[in-house]
């Protein structure tokens, strides 16, 4: 399985056991070297492969899995989407990219909220400031028949509802 992710990769830590774990992005909004120093090592010990690149056709290829995440948080000035919009437009998840990897079967992520369309009110306003439809993911992909987010969203409550129930239970 390869997953190919996009987002600020400094933070992500996890096991590698046997995947496949594509990134591609502007390095400056990268993995530290050493998470993906030490990222790599254990790939080797266990046959899993970890990919770094700013290169969009490298970086999807093959990929079973798109995981991406919004590109500004909320309560950051209009400068700074600004700076991120342009940083970050090529990297958008569309169609094209989907069809890059390759793989009729791709399935798209997001831990949303997602910015994929001009229906919210900073979807609206990203419009008239900036003048796009949309950010991180396109609506076509994101309403596509590959976009498992939900399904995503639902597990992660599942999950979080469990760790209540051990830490509150007995």
């Amino acid at each position: 399985m390869l997953e190919t992710t996009w987002g600020d990769l400094s933070w992500k830590q996890g096991r590698c056991s046997g995947w496949m774990f594509g990134s591609w992005l502007r390095r400056s909004c990268g993995p530290r070297q050493i998470f993906v120093e030490k990222h790599r090592a254990r790939a080797a010990q266990t046959g899993a492969r970890i990919t770094v690149t700013e290169d969009i056709d490298q970086g999807v290829a093959g990929a079973d899995f798109l995981h991406t995440d919004v590109w500004v948080s909320m309560g950051e000035s209009h400068d700074v989407w600004g700076q991120r919009i342009k940083l970050l437009q090529p990297y958008q998840i569309n169609a094209e990219v989907m069809r890059k990897t390759g793989n009729p079967n791709v399935k798209f992520m997001h831990c949303l909220p997602a910015f994929h369309n001009r229906e919210t009110k900073v979807g609206e306003e990203t419009f008239q400031h900036f003048g796009i439809e949309s950010m991180e993911v396109t609506e076509e992909v994101f309403e596509s028949p590959a976009s498992v987010v939900f399904d995503q969203a639902e597990n992660r409550m599942h999950t979080i509802k469990a760790i209540l129930v051990s830490t509150l239970g007995n």
